[in-house]
């Protein structure tokens, strides 16, 4: 039984018939010291690496022929010092955790999570390339990554520089079907 997180985003974002994709997650946690949210694992074992509405590219772990397994490459991404200072401003005493971002959209806007505490407790920050001169651009979703992808689809949360639209249905294209 999937993630409650996870089931519901099936219920707006219905998984490829062609499943998921299969990783060693003891292995990632071995290599990377980091383990993964139970939220995201069952995300990628479900819908795999791929695009959310042709908008949001979601990676994962390294996966044999996946153009969306480049997770591990992008651990610990470097700010600019003003990019740590706006995000620093909706953070508990403006401490920086560890960043991974896990998504990006068409917009080059980029979903990171914030890697303090237990990792079913990372909250989710989304940096914006595109705003006003003087507007902060970072969001920070509290919640977890599938709920985060839920709250954008159901427009309850908007921190890109576009907002996902569909007419009546989402639609996630796995890299099998691309």
């Amino acid at each position: 039984m999937p993630h409650p997180d996870v089931a519901r985003l099936c219920l707006l974002l219905p998984p490829p018939v062609s499943g998921g994709d299969a990783v060693n997650w003891e292995a990632v946690q071995h290599e990377t010291l980091l383990e993964f949210p139970a939220d995201y694992r069952d995300f990628v074992e479900s819908y795999g690496g791929g695009e959310i509405d042709e908008y949001l590219s979601v990676s994962t772990p390294p996966v044999p022929g996946s153009p969306y397994g480049d997770l591990l490459d992008r651990l610990d991404p470097a700010l600019s010092d003003r990019d740590r200072q706006e995000l620093g401003v909706h953070l508990p005493q403006g401490d920086l955790p560890q960043l991974l971002p896990f998504a990006d959209s068409a917009s080059s806007d980029v979903a990171f999570w914030l890697c303090e505490g237990a990792p079913d407790d990372w909250q989710v920050a989304v940096f914006r390339r595109q705003t006003l001169h003087g507007v902060n651009r970072w969001t920070v979703f509290n919640g977890g990554m599938a709920s985060f992808c839920a709250a954008v689809l159901t427009g309850e949360a908007n921190p890109f520089s576009e907002r996902i639209e569909a007419d009546d249905r989402h639609v996630f294209l796995n890299w099998r079907g691309l």
